[in-house]
């Protein structure tokens, strides 16, 4: 094994969700001590980390698929007297972490979710044992106590060669208490717990200190948040929010994925009062039929989901909303999957998830009777994505016309060109020099497409750091979405 001084290679392979993203960088980050700077390949990689999802169907084989690769590039990186650790970490590694060590033995690490910050004793024991570390306990301590300073640049997904620290991810809460009944997060996450908000607001203040103008702040059920404050006591998600908002040069903030059951007063009047949380929402339902969101042990109906809604766009007019749905659910009919497109006629969807129920083992549904048929599912999704699109289309197309304010995060798909994202998370292009990147300016929006905008800076519209703006895109299409 090379000495801790020395530059070792890390290559991290990411799947699922924006904690798992942040994770990553955090375990980069973990491992920058050891020596350890990221590299392009899993061949030039003295460790590779495989972090994982257990969302969707057939996660665990993926990852086996991926690691049956990995075996060959070990095996050849051994032929020329070089080490390779290969670790597997997050949801899948914490479900299955026996199994994956049965099928994959060349395997040298296996760490939960809630374990990472341990990885530098994990590969100090894994070079001198020789053999397998498995670490898929929930540990008393959190891990973010025990964490580097140093934090990775993160991009928004989607985003075209975002420049470095624009936009970050900065985990605040973890974990669910809510067992629904599809959902393993639980049982791979564990427990809700929430960081404290001086850890928050010091991550976030050195996260603005190196560029960043925009925070993401994650959770699993991020809206369910009370970390403790500095006095003794808890503080919710709105309360952090308008601690944010007075750190300078924050720009923007945002915040997923939230639960209808933990949208509070407290919350609802944050998105009318402060400007720097944005206008748009991911607040998922699942479903629109009472007898499947009891099923799914959602804890709400279809009308509380409507009121919500509205209160929330009595708040904020220009709120833009992106949902999750499963469609197949166990039981699921008909009249059930209608309930469901009538639900997104009534409120109308920037953006949405959706997708066929697959069961995941040890879940409450994964024994339920009353099976949907593969072909049926399949039916109902397409139907379902079909009514999304034209949803996105139409949302995007209401803009046209209309002016917005734009956080430009780096070149265009075009020469000339420049992209940046909208207070409502579209993509959007414009005619412009590089300078702009990685400032704020008013954009008319002239057209669009069903996944982005395009439009033409305003003259003079760069917005100064001491600047608010204001924007008119989107209310009237808003107040027309239901029916």
């Amino acid at each position: 094994m090379s000495s801790p001084n020395s530059t070792k290679g890390l290559h991290v392979i990411t799947w699922g969700c924006q904690m798992n993203v942040y994770d990553s960088a955090r375990m980069t980050d973990v491992l920058a001590p050891l020596g350890y700077r990221p590299v392009e390949s899993p061949d030039a990689a003295d460790m590779v980390i495989l972090n994982t999802c257990h969302i969707r169907d057939r996660a665990a084989e993926k990852v086996f698929s991926e690691l049956g690769r990995l075996r060959l590039v070990k095996r050849e990186r051994a032929d020329q007297g070089r080490d390779t650790v290969i670790a597997v970490a997050g949801c899948v590694a914490q479900a299955e972490g026996e199994e994956i060590t049965r099928r994959a033995p060349y395997v040298d690490i296996v760490l939960g979710p809630q374990t990472y910050h341990r990885l530098p004793e994990m590969v100090a024991r894994a070079a001198r044992a020789g053999g397998k570390v498995i670490e898929t306990d929930f540990p008393a301590e959190q891990k973010f106590d025990f964490l580097p300073e140093a934090i990775t640049a993160q991009a928004v997904p989607g985003a075209s060669a975002a420049a470095p620290g624009l936009t970050a991810f900065l985990t605040v809460q973890e974990g669910c208490d809510k067992f629904c009944s599809f959902c393993v997060v639980p049982y791979t996450r564990g427990a809700e717990s929430s960081r404290p908000v001086a850890s928050v607001l010091a991550e976030a203040r050195h996260l603005v200190a190196r560029g960043a103008r925009e925070i993401t702040l994650l959770g699993q059920n991020v809206n369910a948040y009370h970390g403790t404050g500095p006095d003794g006591s808890d503080w919710s998600l709105a309360r952090l929010a308008h601690a944010l908002a007075e750190i300078d040069g924050l720009w923007r903030i945002r915040y997923t994925t939230s639960h209808p059951r933990d949208m509070d007063d407290d919350l609802i009047a944050a998105h009318r009062d402060l400007p720097q949380l944005m206008p748009f929402l991911h607040l998922p339902v699942q479903s629109g039929s009472d007898r499947m969101l009891s099923a799914m042990n959602r804890g709400h109906t279809a009308d509380a989901y409507r009121r919500l809604v509205d209160r929330l766009r009595a708040a904020r007019p220009d709120l833009a909303l992106s949902s999750d749905f499963i469609v197949g659910h166990p039981g699921e009919t008909e009249a059930d999957f209608e309930a469901t497109l009538q639900l997104v006629r009534d409120i109308g969807f920037a953006q949405a998830f959706s997708f066929k129920y697959s069961p995941r083992p040890g879940t409450p549904a994964a024994g339920a009777p009353l099976r949907v048929a593969e072909s049926v599912a399949d039916q109902r999704l397409q139907a379902l994505q079909a009514l999304l699109r034209e949803q996105q289309a139409a949302f995007n197309a209401d803009c046209v016309g209309r002016r917005a304010e734009v956080l430009f995060t780096g070149p265009g798909r075009h020469p000339g060109q420049i992209a940046g994202r909208t207070p409502w998370l579209q993509p959007i292009h414009v005619e412009g020099g590089e300078s702009l990147i990685g400032a704020r300016a008013l954009v008319d929006i002239r057209a669009a497409a069903t996944n982005s905008v395009s439009g033409a800076l305003i003259g003079g519209a760069r917005i100064a750091p001491s600047q608010t703006s204001e924007v008119d895109c989107l209310q009237p299409a808003l107040e027309d979405h239901r029916a």
